[in-house]
């Protein structure tokens, strides 16, 4: 009987794994305002919140029509409200099932949306503040038109570009540490 036993052959250990030398990896853990958590609903909610009072003021007056720049606010706010509520429901489900949204994919989804909406909403805030400041001060034309109206609308899509920096920040961070 030819059988080989451990004391005349000796098993060697498995070499060491990257995981055993170094420990598991550990993931990041989730910081309020990402997806997925109650601070990144808040923010949402706040996103939606002030690009909706922006929209309705601006829709009252009769004559936003008058200048692309407040067309275009209207088109931006609008857009970015339906991006912060569909990210709001998105983020209300994670929280029911108590689920992570830590898919690379999903988070490079919501950066990219977010860099594309916030840069729209402050391009139009700017262009809306710029031509309200054209019709108050140098115009004096205030009389006529809806300056009040105009400069609401105008401050509520700022705040609400506001509350947009964080989740495109948090969420441009979580992706380039992702990897």
């Amino acid at each position: 009987m030819n059988v080989s036993r451990p004391a005349v052959h000796p098993v060697e250990a498995p070499p060491m794994t990257e995981a055993a030398v170094h420990g598991p990896r550990v993931r990041m853990k989730d910081i309020q305002g990402m997806p997925g958590t109650k601070g990144g609903l808040f923010l949402r909610l706040s996103q939606f919140i002030f690009s909706i009072i922006s929209v309705s003021v601006m829709a009252t007056t009769n004559d936003f029509r008058s200048a692309t720049a407040f067309c275009y606010l209207v088109l931006a706010v609008g857009l970015q409200s339906l991006w912060s509520l569909s990210l709001a429901f998105v983020d209300m489900y994670a929280l029911l099932v108590k689920r992570s949204l830590r898919n690379y994919i999903a988070i490079r989804l919501f950066t990219i949306g977010d860099g594309i909406t916030s840069t729209l909403t402050f391009a139009a805030a700017s262009a809306s503040a710029g031509i309200t400041v054209l019709i108050d001060n140098d115009l004096d034309k205030c009389s006529v038109n809806h300056c009040t109206k105009f400069e609401t609308a105008t401050a509520m899509a700022f705040i609400s570009w506001f509350a947009m920096s964080p989740s495109f920040l948090l969420n441009f961070w979580s992706l380039a540490s992702h990897r």
